[in-house]
């Protein structure tokens, strides 16, 4: 608990504090590391367009799967194993992972899409308006003042993954189903801060992979929409069958 009030008065300060000058704290950033950011959100911004890529090629051929989803994960791990010299290969398995992801989470899309296309749509604005909000909240925040919530995050998630172990084996609830769906958002919401400081520290310190630190905010971004669009999907859905309840 001690550590959850030492947060929110270190935002109640930082509130205080909060200016116009805040704005400008990208000064405090080099340029060899903003140059860097850059180079990572624009294949940030590549490897989410091979995402969509891949989700349209299982809408129009069905090859969204398992065997996509060994793909995306055999891709990311060859990535790994290229050393950092060898910049195309790594980028070309950067987007074949995306595009591979795309396709796994097609499915999915399809299904929003056969529902309310406009339901796919605000998922990913309120998705990209989420990520634009908290990175930027990274960006012009001090250094490292949010990196100690990663420990945090870190017990968030293995929570996460032991309630989806019970519930796989015991059965779950639509409780349980809503609770994971929702802390799971509030986790991954965190790690975009967290990992977005991590970043900018790494950079300062002279890690310029921007291929693998796309790759990490690419993971955040797609877990953060998933989680929206089967929220919304499911709020669809439920208004769905109180109206047919009334017709009835």
């Amino acid at each position: 608990m001690e550590t959850f009030a030492s947060f929110f008065d270190s935002q109640s300060a930082s509130g205080n504090r909060w200016s116009y000058n805040s704005l400008k704290n990208f000064r405090k950033i080099s340029p060899v590391v903003q140059t860097h950011l850059i180079q990572v959100y624009l294949s940030l911004c590549s490897a989410l367009m091979a995402s969509a890529v891949g989700s349209y090629l299982h809408i129009v051929w069905s090859i969204g799967g398992f065997l996509t989803t060994l793909a995306s994960v055999g891709s990311i791990i060859w990535l790994f194993s290229v050393p950092p010299y060898e910049e195309k290969k790594r980028v070309s398995l950067l987007m074949a992972a995306a595009l591979f992801q795309g396709a796994s989470i097609g499915p999915l899309i399809e299904l929003g899409i056969d529902f309310d296309p406009s339901i796919v749509l605000g998922a990913f604005v309120g998705c990209a308006v989420a990520f634009g909000c908290f990175s930027a909240a990274a960006l012009v925040a001090r250094r490292r003042e949010y990196l100690y919530l990663g420990g945090l995050l870190s017990s968030g998630l293995s929570i996460l993954f032991w309630l989806h172990f019970a519930s796989s084996i015991f059965g779950g609830s639509m409780a349980l189903f809503k609770f994971e769906l929702y802390f799971g958002l509030l986790v991954f919401v965190g790690y975009i801060i967290v990992d977005t400081q991590e970043i900018i520290e790494k950079a300062h310190f002279g890690d310029l992979d921007y291929v693998r630190h796309a790759l990490t905010l690419f993971t955040d971004f797609g877990a953060v929409f998933v989680r929206i669009l089967i929220i919304m999907l499911n709020n669809a859905l439920e208004k769905e069958g109180k109206r047919k309840k009334r017709r009835n």
